[in-house]
């Protein structure tokens, strides 16, 4: 991983972008002697922190569905739920 300084970016950003792009790795801008911040490519991006995000998402769906048909289902059979959902009588 590389390490440029943030003034460098601020005066060649094309520069390094273009080498973000080239080579795909991760570049640490630091500030004085502290990492401030990382570039990173818009696949990476996607991968690491959309694909998570999705996922999680996911899971509180799973979740809720769940925990849906755990309330709702309260020792009824399919077809007695299937009637109360269709508006028919017992």
């Amino acid at each position: 991983m590389r390490v440029v300084n943030a003034l460098k970016i601020r005066n060649n950003l094309g520069e390094v972008l273009d080498m973000l792009t080239e080579t795909g790795e991760p570049i640490m801008v630091s500030k004085g002697k502290q990492i401030k911040a990382v570039l990173i490519t818009p696949e990476q991006f996607k991968r690491r922190f959309l694909d998570y995000q999705a996922e999680e998402r996911k899971r509180q769906l799973l979740e809720t569905i769940e925990s849906m048909k755990a309330n709702s289902l309260e020792g009824k059979g399919s077809v007695e739920v299937l009637r109360e959902f269709r508006g028919y009588g017992k």
